[in-house]
C-alpha cells in the first residue's frame, strides 16, 4: 500500500507507454518487502529541466532515463558517476537529499546479457548500430570487454565523434561504416556480433531493419536491445539466415538490476525481474 512514507522511483522519457520497467521494479520491491513504488512518466524534451526540478521538489528517490534524454540530462545533474561521465550519457539517477547523481548501467547490462548467452566477448568482432545514449554506453563497454568494434549510424558525424572518444579512452581503433546496403553487408559478413542500439524496429515501426537475412551468416549472433516488439524485424531476419538471436529482455533486466543496486545498495533478484517482465509480456499478448 502506498503511503506518505513510500519512496517513489520513476522512468522518464518520451515515449514510455511501452516500458516494462514499472512491472519489473515493482515486482522486486514487493518480493523484498520494500516500501517503494515505480511509475513511468512521459517527459518531452523541452520539459526535461523542469522535470528535474520536480524530482528534487517531490523527493523522487531515483530515476531510469530513456530516449531521448540520456545525453542531454547529463548537463542538468549535480554530479556524474564515472560510469556516466566516461560515456557522456545517463540512464540512472540517484537522489540523495536533493543532490542528483547520474550513472550509466546500459553498457555493463548489455555486456552481462550477451555474456550470459554466448560466453566471453573478448576477441570477437562486433558491428554496433547507433551513436545515441544507449549505443555510447554499449560501445565503451564492448571495447572494454575486448571486442573489436565497428560503428554504423545514420548520422556519420555522431559515429565519428563516438569512435574518437572510445579510441582516446582505450587506445584501440574503432572502425566506421555507412548504412548503405553494400558497405554494411560487407561489415556484417566479417562480424561475430551484430547489435542494434537504436529505436529502429521499435513499435509502431515494426517492419524497419537496416540488415536483412541475405546480409547475415550462420556464425553471427544478433542482439536487438529493442524489446517492444520482442521479436523485431532484425531478429526475424536473423533467424531466416540461421544466425543466433538475443532479444532485448536480457539487457533490460541486467541494466535494471544494476540500477536497483545503485538506488538501494541491495543485491537485485534477477530471477524475480525476469519473471516479472515475462508475465507482463504475456499479459500484453506479446509472449
Amino acid at each position: 500500500m502506498i503511503s506518505g512514507k513510500t519512496k517513489l522511483f520513476a522512468l522518464i522519457g518520451d515515449p514510455v507507454e511501452q516500458s516494462l520497467s514499472p512491472a519489473m521494479h515493482n515486482a522486486v520491491f514487493k518480493a523484498l518487502g520494500l516500501d517503494c513504488a515505480y511509475v513511468a512518466l512521459r517527459v518531452p524534451k523541452v520539459m526535461l529541466a523542469d522535470a528535474m526540478a520536480g524530482v528534487r521538489a517531490l523527493g523522487i528517490a531515483g530515476l531510469n532515463v530513456t530516449h531521448p534524454h540520456k545525453v542531454s540530462i547529463a548537463g542538468i545533474l549535480d554530479e556524474l558517476d564515472e560510469s556516466a561521465s566516461s560515456v557522456g550519457a545517463v540512464n540512472t539517477v540517484k537522489n540523495e537529499r536533493g543532490k542528483l547523481t547520474g550513472f550509466n548501467t546500459d553498457g555493463a547490462g548489455a555486456v552481462r546479457a550477451l555474456e550470459r548467452e554466448v560466453g566471453k566477448l573478448a576477441g570477437r568482432r562486433a558491428v554496433l548500430f547507433g551513436a545515441g545514449g544507449a549505443a555510447r554506453a554499449i560501445a565503451f563497454s564492448l571495447v572494454q570487454a575486448g571486442v573489436e568494434l565497428t560503428i554504423a549510424n545514420r548520422t556519420a558525424v555522431k559515429a565519428q565523434v563516438l569512435a574518437a572518444e572510445v579510441e582516446r579512452k582505450f587506445g584501440t581503433k574503432v572502425a566506421l561504416v555507412g548504412i548503405e546496403r553494400r558497405a554494411l553487408g560487407e561489415a556484417v559478413k566479417r562480424a561475430d556480433l551484430l547489435i542494434n542500439a537504436t529505436t529502429i524496429g521499435m513499435r509502431p515501426n515494426v517492419n524497419q531493419t537496416l540488415v536483412t537475412a541475405d546480409m547475415m551468416h550462420r556464425g553471427l549472433v544478433v542482439n536487438d536491445i529493442v524489446y517492444e516488439p520482442l521479436q523485431t524485424k532484425l531478429l526475424r531476419e536473423a533467424k531466416r539466415a540461421g544466425a543466433r538471436t538475443v532479444n532485448g529482455l536480457g539487457m533490460l533486466v541486467q541494466q535494471g538490476a544494476l540500477a536497483f543496486e545503485v538506488w538501494t545498495g541491495k543485491r537485485a533478484p534477477i530471477k524475480v525481474m525476469e519473471g516479472a517482465v515475462k508475465r507482463e509480456l504475456r499479459r500484453r499478448g506479446r509472449l
